[in-house]
């Protein structure tokens, strides 16, 4: 059955009202002479959450709106079109929100004049004569910080810099990355008889939409590896799946929590194809030793991973209730063996069909959210691509408020950042407890919470309710 007119109109309507608040987050940076990372009090940055979160608002209700009343081909194609023209301003306009781009281009350029980016920091002497203020002011902690982006990622800069080394350039092949991830999850949602119309969860979260055109991380390219890894997995292709698994994991390191839900019991290939993808990445970087795990190591300790204070429900215990005694390798290990429960359920569930592994994946991933409790609205995106194929409202909900981390770039202390994250984590925690408690209660008479189990299926066919 297809869409009712209304409907239709109605997820116009919604296309516009994200539109139009795009052209607001614009207008809000635009007031703003430089980016924040120029400054620690930008005047319009709380202008510009606002704009992001009611874009959050707009977001939650399209994608409610597509699961209650199905789908037709015109409904794809708002979907597609409103998702593009949001694109396209964002490309064109100044990092906002991020200098990593910078960084990237630095290192394509480093690598261009035959020098191993893992060698030296941007200010190294040696690489004075490549040192401009177009790129090189621009990247941040070019004072100490050797790269920390792994092989595949270096390899990708080295590539696009050869087309251009501006800053709009990287940004749009960012966007093109995300225009082959959603392709991507497109053919996984055909192969699983989903509607297409599922990549709205993707293609309208704000967070997607100003993290990588906006800010052009590289998380978009990590995200497209990882949509290739669950199409081949989808499909039992397990040399695909271990190089597609491989390749994200070397453009950023966390796609390698996915390693046990997508490895198939008592297979060899798919593991044997993911080890040798990254021994043949990181081989042309090896004239550095062990150098080329770059900046890693000093980022953790930076970021928190290794005292435990990067975790939320540590810091929240130390400092938010007291509890002296939970040290970091208290902490460390807690996560641990939360991360390896979590992996063994996911292993066992991948032997249980289609469903079994995706129901793995989206509980590491989930898992992952709320243990590492990322700092950064860009590390909550890359979970999108799973929730296309298995939709849950809180996780989505979790995503979509994250740019609330957003004020922390006003109030970087320790204190404001416990207070966004219990503001976070807390209400992610009640829905969920909503969620199965409506679930128990209701079943599948519970209309709100029956939209994200998606449309049923007749005859191998998905239908509406």
């Amino acid at each position: 059955m297809t869409m009712p007119r209304p409907a239709a109109a109605w997820l116009s309507v919604a296309g516009v009202a994200m539109v139009a608040l795009t052209a607001a987050g614009l207008y809000c940076e635009s007031r703003d002479r430089m980016p924040w990372y120029f400054h620690n009090a930008p005047d319009h940055l709380p202008w510009f959450i606002a704009a992001a979160l009611a874009q959050g608002v707009v977001y939650l209700a399209a994608v409610l709106l597509v699961f209650r009343r199905g789908g037709e081909s015109s409904s794809l194609i708002v979907i597609l079109a409103v998702a593009a023209i949001t694109r396209l301003p964002i490309t064109l306009s100044t990092p906002y929100l991020s200098s990593d781009a910078y960084r990237y281009i630095w290192d394509g350029r480093v690598q261009a004049h035959g020098i191993n980016p893992y060698r030296f920091a941007p200010s190294d002497p040696h690489l004075k004569p490549l040192q401009d203020t177009a790129i090189y002011h621009n990247i941040n902690r070019r004072e100490y910080a050797h790269t920390i982006y792994p092989p595949v990622a270096e390899m990708l800069f080295l590539a696009i810099t050869r087309v251009s080394e501006s800053i709009i350039w990287m940004k749009a092949t960012m966007v093109a990355f995300e225009a082959l991830a959603l392709w991507l999850l497109m053919r996984l949602l055909t192969g699983l008889r989903l509607p297409l119309e599922h990549v709205i969860i993707y293609a309208w979260n704000p967070v997607a939409l100003w993290e990588f055109a906006g800010s052009g991380h590289v998380d978009s390219v990590a995200i497209a590896f990882i949509a290739l890894a669950l199409l081949a997995r989808s499909r039992e292709r397990a040399v695909l799946t271990g190089f597609g698994l491989a390749c994200a994991t070397m453009v950023k390191f966390y796609p390698a929590l996915l390693f046990p839900t997508l490895y198939r019991r008592w297979d060899w290939k798919m593991p044997a194809a993911f080890a040798a993808t990254m021994i043949v990445s990181y081989a042309p970087y090896l004239g550095v030793g062990t150098g080329v795990i770059g900046f890693l190591p000093l980022y953790l300790r930076e970021e928190g991973l290794t005292n435990g204070s990067r975790f939320y429900l540590a810091e929240l215990l130390r400092t938010g209730l007291k509890i002296q005694w939970f040290g970091p390798t208290s902490c460390l290990v807690v996560v641990g063996l939360i991360l390896a429960t979590v992996a063994a359920f996911a292993f066992v569930r991948s032997s249980k069909g289609q469903r079994g592994w995706l129901v793995g994946a989206a509980a590491i991933v989930t898992a992952a959210l709320v243990v590492f409790s990322p700092h950064y609205p860009w590390y909550f995106a890359w979970v999108l691509a799973i929730f296309c194929a298995l939709p849950y409202a809180p996780v989505l909900y979790l995503v979509t408020a994250s740019p609330l981390l957003y004020v922390t770039l006003m109030d970087g202390s320790a204190r404001m950042l416990l207070r966004i994250n219990t503001l976070l984590y807390c209400s992610f925690v009640m829905f969920v407890l909503f969620d199965l408690v409506a679930r128990g209660r209701y079943g599948r008479r519970f209309g709100v919470i029956r939209w994200m189990r998606g449309p049923a299926k007749r005859d191998g066919h998905a239908v509406r309710r």
